[in-house]
């Protein structure tokens, strides 16, 4: 009987490309351990860039025909899909001095003014990525209205202090921090711009993060002097900008943009929020206009990452502290965040490929 050879299932796989890479999954480090037993059995890893992979499927599928077609002789093909998530925190300043050594990728989700549901977008995103298996935090650092408490249904919860740094307070699997857990929710704190940009710099270098793949960071709504700081002085991988489709909030958004652009941020998209009310008949109410942000996004060259439709479920999400991705998992609003946060994945991996960074 004739064995089948490693290299046989290699040379199979070089014809299997990653769709957003462009390269093959053999070129790109994407196959390991490959077994193959006395019967021609055969079995692989393929490892992926974010474990929020909305091509999984397709690509097991094809790793699967690709192996059947070049290499007649395998019997069994097992392929098991995991995943390393690529990092894009490193390049900004030498390993050493870095903070958040174990944070593999932060991302700020920003708006050109408030009320743009951005912190909804930021929570649920956090939600949505922890579900897929990423380890995943959330850094509220809207100063004036922290929300993040009232989300997550933890508005009595009070970081612990060990060896001088914050724990993270965790829940649904997410390590969350926010200023609102620090003080009284109630009392009104008239920031300035320094006292801002430190009390946010303390939430990365004085809290206990550990290793994470994904830390979002809920900035302050606007493009002011402190979110300018704040970008400037954290790692980002990336930009997430929210906005609703009205004219005028689509102005504000070519803001933010031109903000990350002066900074040198990449933007991973754009998200169009409270874009349609579904009617009981199934009908889409454009409360704001249709496609304001999908056309935005074009004419700005950034991704378009979804679109949210408003739906009671984000309210009542909000105010019972269960986030709507995970309370109303079938509604159309949480399939709609479900699909942005696996966009958001790919275009980090994307970004962090072009930029020439290897899973670590």
């Amino acid at each position: 009987m004739h064995h089948v050879q490693e290299a046989q299932i290699l040379a199979a796989l070089q014809t299997v490309m990653e769709p957003d890479l462009k390269k093959d999954l053999v070129t790109l480090g994407m196959i390991e351990d490959i077994r193959i037993d006395e019967r021609n059995r055969v079995s692989f890893s393929v490892v992926l860039t974010t474990p929020a992979c909305p091509m999984k499927n397709q690509i097991r599928q094809a790793c699967i025909d690709a192996v059947r077609t070049c290499v007649p002789l395998a019997d069994e093909i097992e392929v098991n899909m995991t995943s390393k998530v690529t990092s894009g925190c490193s390049h900004h300043q030498g390993e050493e001095e870095r903070p958040l050594k174990g944070v593999k990728n932060i991302i700020a989700v920003a708006s050109g003014k408030g009320g743009v549901g951005k912190s909804t977008v930021a929570v649920n995103l956090a939600v949505s990525l922890a579900a897929t298996g990423a380890k995943v935090g959330l850094i509220d650092a809207d100063l004036y209205g922290p929300s993040i408490p009232t989300m997550f249904g933890m508005n009595d919860a009070k970081p612990e202090v060990v060896d001088k740094n914050l724990v993270p307070v965790e829940k649904y699997g997410i390590k969350l921090m926010s200023i609102g857990f620090l003080i009284e929710t109630d009392t009104a704190i008239i920031w300035r711009g320094p006292m801002a940009s430190s009390a946010i710099k303390q939430f990365i270098s004085e809290v206990a993060w550990g290793e994470l793949d994904y830390l979002i960071f809920d900035l302050p709504p606007g493009t002011g002097d402190i979110q300018l700081t704040l970008v400037q002085t954290i790692p980002l991988t990336g930009a997430v900008i929210v906005t609703t489709p009205q004219d005028l909030a689509l102005a504000d958004v070519s803001k933010a943009v031109s903000m990350f652009r002066k900074v040198h941020v990449p933007i991973l998209g754009l998200v169009e929020n409270m874009c349609y009310y579904e009617l009981p008949d199934g009908t889409k109410d454009y409360i704001f206009g249709k496609a304001g942000g999908e056309r935005f996004a074009k004419a700005q060259g950034i991704a378009f990452l979804g679109a949210i439709p408003i739906g009671r479920e984000v309210r009542e999400g909000g105010d019972s502290g269960i986030p709507f991705v995970m309370a109303e998992k079938a509604s159309a609003t949480a399939t709609a965040m479900t699909r942005a946060a696996q966009e958001v994945a790919r275009q980090i991996s994307i970004t962090n490929a072009c930029n020439g960074r290897e899973p670590s």
